[in-house]
């Protein structure tokens, strides 16, 4: 369903309104059905949150992190993230694993790494199989890129074998090895499923099994007697799909859920007043948030619109009303701390409505402009998107605003779901990313234009560019090359940069909780205390 939000003038905009308002629209959609829930009292149970529903469990077809929260409990990995402050890799599925040329990767299996459901043991062979049924036109893998430049698994004994790349492929280790593309599948069960798997799995070989998917309620992972790291923690983790930071917030402090991302809005009051037996954890962030406008629609296909449009939006209003002062500007895609980072963005963050009015006559539209904006319906977005509306009717153009809830919103740009991908013109948009630059930049390129790449951006420097980098192991060279690919989009007007957020999480001290160094959960490693 679809609502129109109304244009505000700047000097009306209250804040904390609109952040109130925004959390009201997503309590009844996001929080639905949850509150039913009775729990075993001989069980231990682990209640999450997560900000949107599961929508596979196939490697191959994952919607990112919310996804791989799920596989990475339920698969094995080669190596798998380590948990802590600082990025780094532990053994999963590996007894050993090395680089030992630019092009290839050796691991051995640890033996007795066991697949549920009398699959049996895992070998080289399922390895193989996994990684290569990625890159197979037949899968139309929405997650190809993660790979790069792989050519080929070859197995070189029953638990020994080789990744093979065309050219030197550093993400390998930061992202392909122990993220999404990373996870391992039985051959022998997929082949009897078909070759894939949608919202069930034929077996697991992580410390957990997927039992039950409630559509926009709730997933539940029972524990694996057959994992080969010995005896999960939990008999059962329930994942619950919450859109919104403020409702998950809500639903933590009435007991339903023991760990969830909060608003950074409310990180000052929690500190002040922490619920009792309970602790507060700030992380960094490698979300990037941003504005994005459709370079093939009639209306944004005319580039000063779109220049206009970009010095229009404010950031620093932005990041006041919807993140309260506590998210800092991006410069692009890659975040501070990453190879690639950029110092400082083409645009700066303040708007120059000025110079949005040039833009806007040059590309002939003295008398004004009107224009569409989809957003996630949840409130840090329905702010972000009033703050736009009401800086682009200073100059004359008209923001129309759709609010969709997160099932709809996560398909618009979807070519294979019908023609609505057409209709976008602008929207606020927010990617989850790994440790490494490629993860950001890979969903850009031409190839990806009605998958990821809802601006239909197309530049074949870009593609050059992003595929060169992949393959540099020159650092500084590396650095460069995704600079220039953020100045590249940037110069396109398709792309206004706004913020990386931050992560502050919120967990009962009831669990001994494990997170990415970004602050994501990575499930497998929770435990009761």
């Amino acid at each position: 369903m679809t609502k129109k939000a109304p244009v505000k003038p700047v000097s009306e905009l209250d804040r904390r309104e609109f952040l109130k308002t925004a959390g009201a629209l997503g309590i009844t959609t996001a929080a639905g059905g949850m509150y039913e829930i009775a729990f075993a009292q001989d069980k231990k149970i682990l209640k999450i949150r997560t900000y949107a529903d599961m929508r596979s469990l196939d490697p191959a077809q994952s919607q990112g992190i919310v996804d791989e929260e799920i596989q990475s409990s339920i698969y094995s990995k080669l190596i798998q993230y380590k948990p802590g402050r600082d990025w780094g890799w532990e053994l999963d599925a590996a007894e050993s694993i090395e680089q030992v040329d630019p092009t290839k990767i050796k691991f051995k299996l640890k033996q007795g790494v066991m697949f549920s459901n009398g699959y049996g043991e895992m070998t080289a062979e399922d390895v193989k199989y996994s990684f290569e049924r990625i890159l197979a036109d037949e899968v139309e893998s929405t997650n190809k890129p993660d790979w790069g430049t792989l050519k080929e698994v070859t197995v070189d004994g029953q638990y020994e074998g080789t990744i093979v790349f065309e050219d030197p492929y550093p993400p390998a280790w930061n992202i392909a090895l122990p993220y999404i593309v990373g996870n391992i599948v039985c051959k022998k069960a997929w082949e009897e499923a078909g070759g894939k798997v949608d919202t069930t799995t034929p077996c697991a070989s992580g410390p957990y099994m997927h039992q039950e998917w409630q559509p926009k309620q709730k997933t539940i992972l029972v524990r694996n007697p057959d994992w080969h790291g010995g005896s999960a923690a939990f008999d059962e983790i329930h994942i619950f799909p919450i859109d919104d930071e403020s409702t998950a917030q809500i639903a933590f402090e009435s007991g339903d859920i023991d760990c969830t991302r909060v608003p950074v809005s409310s990180v000052g009051s929690l500190k002040s007043a922490t619920p009792a037996d309970s602790t507060l954890a700030e992380y960094p962030s490698l979300y990037y948030v941003w504005v994005g406008m459709n370079v093939e629609n009639e209306t944004t296909s005319n580039e000063n619109l779109r220049k206009a449009i970009q010095h229009c939006i404010d950031v620093p209003s932005i990041l006041e009303a919807s993140y309260f002062g506590a998210a800092d500007v991006a410069t692009g895609m890659v975040a501070p701390g990453l190879i690639g980072h950029r110092e400082s963005a083409l645009v700066p963050p303040a708007a120059d409505l000025a110079k949005a009015k040039e833009y806007l006559s040059a590309a002939g539209l003295d008398g004004g402009a009107s224009v569409t904006l989809d957003v996630l319906n949840k409130a840090a977005n329905v702010t972000t998107a009033q703050v736009i509306q009401a800086t682009c009717a200073q100059v004359g153009i008209n923001v129309e605003v759709n609010l969709h809830e997160s099932g709809a919103f996560w398909s618009l740009g979807d070519a294979s779901a019908g023609d609505r991908y057409k209709d976008i013109q602008l929207i606020l948009n927010r990617f989850s990313m790994g440790p490494d630059a490629s993860y950001a930049t890979a969903w850009f390129v031409t190839e990806q234009k009605g998958i990821w790449n809802w601006e239909h951006y197309s530049d074949p420097e870009f593609d050059k560019l992003e595929a060169a980098a992949k393959a540099e192991v020159d650092n500084d060279k590396r650095a460069a090359m995704y600079q220039q690919m953020q100045d590249m989009m940037e110069e396109s007007g398709a792309y206004r940069f706004i913020t990386h957020e931050s992560t502050p999480v919120i967990y009962r001290n009831s669990i001994a909780p494990a997170f990415r160094p970004d602050g994501l959960p990575l499930l497998r490693h929770f435990a009761p205390v």
